[in-house]
């Protein structure tokens, strides 16, 4: 992997090539065959996580030299070298360690690579299901199963009335619970790690709130894939996600699909008012 990728459609070919082999690497741990550790905020980390992050921290750096990687399982990655104005990669070796523990399939390895606060190429693979997302903005989007060929992906035009709502199986809040109780005839779909974003750009669903904190990393692969495929994803003032920020937390984020879709008016005047107590606790 000496040759360098050039245009962002070969970079993201690239980049799909080694979160398969990354994936590879995870696996080797699975149905039974990993252990773990619970880190400071007492989430798990195995050593299937491990090997993942050790392969992407080895090869990355072969696409783009100059290039800081910062991964969720370094050493201390909120201190990173990130910037609003840098070029960096934002790498999570295993997102949905508690769905592989568990024997789900729905984890993935992300990784995204970010410009001026922005993510521009994501990879979403899952290799226990054998399906990948991945985007460049300047090239659009794509869903990949097994060994087919891959297929452009695109946000579908919601219907009000019977919107389809993506909601977390681990980690849905307060926010989520209010909004889903103003919207009774909505169709819920659960999923894991960050395929839950990748239904809202392949069109299988139209909004995904998530009011429980996260980090950049969890975010900038998908977030690229949305974005590509004509969607978004927005803090609850109605700006698009940055990347960069100190800490590189996120605070209380939706995914949506068509940009017709008037989000803020699902939110009602009880989770309004919620939100705004979660944003000045996480600032």
């Amino acid at each position: 992997m000496t040759e360098q990728p050039g245009d962002g459609k070969e970079l993201v070919h690239a980049l799909l090539h080694l979160a398969e082999q990354a994936g590879v690497e995870a696996m080797r741990f699975y149905n039974g065959r990993a252990s773990f550790v619970l880190k400071s905020d007492s989430s798990p980390l195995t050593n299937a996580d491990r090997a993942s992050h050790d392969f992407l921290m080895r090869h990355l750096p072969e696409l783009l030299p100059d290039v800081p990687v910062i991964s969720e399982e370094s050493q201390d990655p909120t201190q990173g070298p990130a910037d609003v104005d840098g070029r960096f990669w934002l790498v999570d070796p295993l997102d949905g360690t508690k769905e592989f523990l568990k024997g789900t399939g729905e984890f993935t390895v992300n990784i995204a690579l970010i410009e001026l606060g922005k993510p521009v190429i994501g990879v979403v693979h899952a290799p226990a299901i054998g399906i990948s997302y991945f985007a460049a903005l300047s090239h659009g989007a794509f869903r990949k199963q097994h060994a087919e060929t891959s297929v452009p992906i695109r946000i579908q035009r919601a219907n009000p009335e019977a919107l389809r709502v993506v909601a977390s199986k681990d980690h849905a809040g307060p926010l989520v619970a209010a909004m889903l109780a103003g919207l009774p005839r909505a169709e819920l779909k659960s999923m894991g790690s960050s395929l839950k974003f990748c239904l809202v750009a392949e069109g299988s669903a139209d909004v995904y709130l998530r009011d429980v904190p996260t980090m950049e990393w969890d975010t900038a692969a998908a977030q690229c894939i949305v974005e590509a495929a004509g969607g978004g994803i927005y803090t609850l003032d109605g700006k698009p996600l940055r990347y960069g920020k100190p800490g590189l937390k996120n605070s209380a984020i939706i995914t949506v699909g068509h940009p017709d879709l008037a989000w803020r008016s699902f939110l009602g005047t009880g989770a309004a008012a919620a939100a705004e107590v979660h944003k000045a606790s996480h600032c």
